[in-house]
């Protein structure tokens, strides 16, 4: 009899376990937790859109993105895997974290290297190639080849690093590139938001930037 309690008692025991794995997982997928949800490097990280620019500087921005913003419409994802349409601006829209060190907290990351609103107004007025300004007051558009350039001119500039970051990577110093990005995208390998690609990011950079020598080689084979 005991031993038929005892049995009865772990099946009871394992049932609620499992209802309460089904719940969590339920709450993520409704509040859209793209990053538990993340796939390892298949090798199809969609390419920019901007069009020139360092070869090296653009492997590590998709490199970026892989981890970040690994999904079918990366320019247009905010936090949690909603897309949106209207890209004229930033959309700055705060959405609850489920999951990891800053859960119960609240984020307006989106778009393809996970701008938040202040970290994107802030280097937006710094880089963006085309503001538009009236009187005291700018904007920025968030459209798709806007985000690259921004991140490209961010990235190239060494007063914003204290590093020459293109040097480092021609250097093939890419763990010390990651160092000291982690604390602006904390999905990369010294962050504290490692999810289930960042174990793959020193591959994934590779395999990008033999992509994005064998393309500037094209091109100026072209011309």
């Amino acid at each position: 009899m005991e031993k038929t309690l005892n049995w009865q008692k772990f099946k009871q025991m394992a049932l609620l376990g499992i209802a309460a794995s089904a719940l969590l997982l339920a709450l993520q997928y409704c509040h859209g937790d793209r990053r538990d949800r993340l796939e390892p490097f298949d090798g199809e990280i969609a390419p920019l859109v901007m069009e020139g620019g360092d070869p090296y500087v653009r492997a590590l921005m998709r490199t970026i993105s892989a981890s970040e913003s690994n999904v079918r419409r990366p320019y247009a994802v905010l936090y949690g895997g909603e897309y949106i349409d209207d890209l004229s601006e930033h959309p700055d829209r705060c959405i609850p974290i489920v999951s990891g060190p800053n859960w119960g907290n609240c984020t307006t990351a989106a778009g393809r290297y996970q701008f938040i609103t202040t970290t994107w107004l802030e280097v937006a007025d710094r880089y963006h190639p085309d503001p538009s300004h009236f009187l005291f007051w700018s904007s920025y558009s968030f459209e798709a080849e806007y985000q690259d350039r921004v991140v490209h001119r961010w990235l190239s500039d060494r007063a914003a690093w204290g590093a020459d970051i293109p040097a480092l990577l021609r250097q093939g110093n890419l763990d010390e590139v990651f160092w000291l990005l982690s604390g602006t995208w904390t999905s990369l390998s010294y962050g504290i938001e490692r999810n289930s690609m960042t174990p793959y990011l020193f591959e994934i950079y590779w395999e990008m930037l033999d992509e994005e020598l064998g393309t500037a080689r094209g091109s100026r084979s072209q011309t």
